[in-house]
């Protein structure tokens, strides 16, 4: 469990364990704080879990009790096709983590949920506290990862800077001589420095060495970030870095890697964490790699530590250098809007940054993604008849300029979807998780594809699998489970993540709701749901043979989202019902 750095926490191991009053009572002063960002039902699951170990019952902790007696679930609840307890407990480690980074730095008791586990553990916290590891000022409230709330809000901010949101012309953004502009444009450095070894032995030295470099290579596989060892300098003495630092402490057969990433131009902490292995003979290289690979996909993926600390840096005022990667910002932060006025405020300052940085590749491939998005939403009754041909060239433009960048493929892959091109999408898709299989956001959208064409059991296991493990995205992956829950049968565990998923969730997300609420009976609500489309989308649901096929590659997943959408009081053309269903039988 990240708790943040080992000199912050300050546990000793060796005193004596804390008693179940000083146990319950820091339960306590978590729930009670503003710091502890987590909602009702994760505190309750975090009461649940501490409450049962503490009466001695931790080995029947497990997924399946925890959603049947915390979440209300029946008893054909699946952990191993459902994953909302692990989804759950990563929100409660992180919430943790934030907690004891921010309000919890002095608590005496330090409280953990291991990952892999559900059985929380208590220490003491030693009374001798270390000296501060940095000599910033920083008030501890900006050593922290901004929330997901918080890094809307922030975001929000930055595209109206950016792209005009707050009634700036979209044409003055970007401002400059375009036609001199072909290098590249400023994105954030990450400075890795050598990890130090604590343990000072021959074996632990060379653990630390190798888990450095292993973290380099991860991290270059990243194109969002330029990693640099601690033997280079940057290019001037203004540049916006990120330190990464570590240290390691072996002993035995355990293993600590305690990592933060400062930034660098004023020591703040923007993110810390440890991470605890068994050492197991024959395993340790592989051991190690799983470690670097965790420390990479937490720093540098999108909504990962340095998008939102990078968000927070543009909270006042974005510099002209860096207008170009702040559009990237805008991009991921209003992908699942229905808005069609921030969709064009964000897709506009992408075009203006593709025409002052011509080979920035990943411009070009979320200026792709951006068109594909509105084509899958058919919300903007403005949008160009021939956007799915500029997706297609965008897209071909990052992967020329960049072949392995995964988020230039990940557009193609999309493009490739959108035109009906399902193996040649899916095999994009798979050649990009081989480069990345650590960059959660390409993990979920190549799952949703598997899934969508047929392959439920393999895509919705990736779709599980990226969002326990993304920092930050919320809405399109939760909805992407919904769909998983609906064509498994189960609609209540579908409504459950329909309604995770962004409230500001675009059409294609909220139609897989209309349907759940058909299946369930649930007249009244999808009768609400049928005024949203009205009010907000009224084609999308004009065309649904269309629309649906776009999404849906096989007939007979056709035929069973048809099923819902009619029994939630959606008009659906007999002969294309149909249509569906003759072709499902047929298949």
């Amino acid at each position: 469990m990240a708790i943040g750095d080992q000199q912050d926490v300050g546990v000793e191991p060796t005193i004596s364990p804390p008693s179940r009053a000083e146990v319950l009572a820091q339960l306590e002063r978590i729930r009670l704080s503003a710091e502890f960002d987590a909602p009702d039902r994760d505190r309750k699951f975090l009461a649940y879990v501490i409450g049962e170990t503490l009466a001695g019952r931790g080995d029947r902790i497990k997924a399946y009790s925890i959603a049947t007696e915390v979440f209300g679930r029946d008893s054909s609840f699946d952990p191993q096709t459902d994953p909302a307890v692990r989804i759950e407990a990563g929100r409660i480690r992180r919430a943790l983590e934030r907690y004891y980074l921010v309000a919890g730095r002095s608590d005496p008791i330090v409280i953990r949920m291991p990952k892999g586990a559900y059985v929380p553990t208590f220490e003491r916290r030693a009374e001798k506290q270390p000296a501060p590891i940095m000599e910033s000022e920083t008030p501890p409230s900006e050593a922290v990862p901004v929330g997901w709330h918080e890094r809307r809000r922030v975001l929000l901010g930055a595209a109206a800077l950016v792209c005009g949101i707050a009634g700036l012309s979209a044409g003055l953004l970007l401002s400059g001589d375009e036609s001199t502009a072909t290098n590249r444009p400023n994105i954030p450095k990450v400075i890795v420095t050598p990890f130090e070894d604590l343990s000072g032995t021959r074996q632990s030295a060379m653990m630390a060495q190798g888990l450095t470099d292993e973290v380099v290579s991860y991290l270059a596989r990243f194109k969002e970030i330029v990693p640099v060892t601690g033997n280079d300098r940057l290019q001037t003495p203004d540049d916006h870095a990120y330190a990464l630092e570590g240290r390691v402490r072996l002993e035995g057969e355990r293993l600590r890697l305690v990592v933060k990433l400062v930034q660098r131009s004023d020591g703040a902490i923007v993110w810390a964490n440890t991470y605890d292995e068994r050492l197991q003979s024959g395993d340790i290289i592989d051991q190690q790699a799983r470690t670097a690979a965790a420390v990479s996909s937490a720093v540098a993926e999108p909504y990962g530590a340095v998008f939102q600390a990078s968000a927070a840096e543009l909270r006042h005022s974005v510099p002209e250098g860096w207008k170009p990667y702040a559009c990237t910002l805008t991009y991921y932060d209003h992908r699942g809007d229905a808005d069609p006025q921030s969709r064009r405020a964000a897709e506009d300052c992408l075009q203006r940054a593709t025409r002052q940085f011509p080979t920035y590749a990943t411009a070009w491939a979320l200026l792709s993604m951006s068109y594909v998005d509105v084509l899958r939403n058919r919300a903007d009754p403005s949008a160009s008849p021939g956007l799915l041909e500029q997706a297609g060239e965008a897209a071909s433009r990052a992967v020329d300029l960049a072949p392995f960048d995964v988020r230039a493929l990940e557009a193609q892959m999309l493009v490739l979807f959108a035109r009906g091109e399902v193996d040649a999408a899916l095999a994009v898709g798979a050649r990009a998780l081989a480069i990345n299989p650590n960059d959660s956001e390409l993990t979920g959208a190549y799952g949703l594809r598997l899934a969508q064409s047929g392959q439920w059991d393999a895509g919705c296991k990736l779709l599980s699998d990226a969002t326990e493990r993304n920092l930050g995205q919320t809405g399109a992956f939760e909805g992407a489970l919904a769909s998983c829950a609906y064509f498994a049968g189960d609609y209540v565990t579908a409504e459950r993540w329909a309604r995770l998923a962004n409230p500001h969730a675009s059409p294609a997300d909220r139609v897989l709701l209309l349907a759940v609420l058909g299946k369930l009976g649930k007249a009244d609500q999808a009768r609400e749901e049928r005024k949203w489309f009205e009010a907000n989308a009224p084609a999308f649901l004009g065309d649904l043979r269309q629309t649906i096929a776009a999404q849906l590659h096989r007939p007979e997943d056709q035929h069973r989202l048809f099923d819902g959408l009619r029994a939630a009081g959606v008009s659906v053309p007999e002969a294309e019902y149909q249509q569906a269903g003759t072709a499902s039988a047929i298949r």
